[in-house]
């Protein structure tokens, strides 16, 4: 594992935004464990996603404006300008059996829990619990294939 100096330290706690958005259907999470950082990525059918993330006090769903229940002592909202629903037919394209738990995240440094915030006229929100208010950066990626992905590192 790398010295603490080695890991990122400049990314900082300040929204993250892209305004690009597409009509491109989500269609998948994952996390990942690194040695300086936790991983959320997602996946875009198509062209890469627009975003905003940023800490907040409450994560609220998409459409209601209720609050998601999330564990942890600080809260990411990650909104993505793209549907997790085939915008043709309303047909979901992501899919999850519990929007509590979207993925494990037992035994992650920063990561506390990864939630469904919903997706409405277009966009998508997911809540990102974690230990503490953390670094963080945003970034987009090409591929697989036609599609894309947007990655969220948070710092340990």
């Amino acid at each position: 594992m790398p010295s603490p100096s080695a890991c990122p330290t400049e990314w900082g706690t300040s929204p993250k935004t892209e305004s690009a958005s597409t009509s491109a259907s989500i269609t998948g999470v994952r996390a990942g464990r690194h040695d300086c950082f936790d991983r959320l990525v997602i996946d875009v059918d198509g062209d890469p996603a627009g975003y905003d993330v940023r800490y907040v006090a409450a994560v609220t769903e998409e459409g209601r404006g209720e609050p998601v229940d999330l564990r942890g002592n600080a809260f990411l909202q990650v909104l993505l300008r793209a549907p997790a629903y085939d915008p043709e037919t309303g047909e979901a394209t992501y899919s999850f059996s519990d929007e509590a738990e979207l993925v494990n995240v037992n035994g992650f440094t920063s990561f506390r829990q990864v939630a469904w915030g919903g997706s409405f006229e277009g966009q998508t929100t997911f809540g990102l619990g974690l230990e503490a208010q953390l670094p963080f950066r945003v970034f987009m990626l090409e591929g697989p294939g036609n599609g894309s992905r947007v990655v969220i590192d948070v710092a340990h």
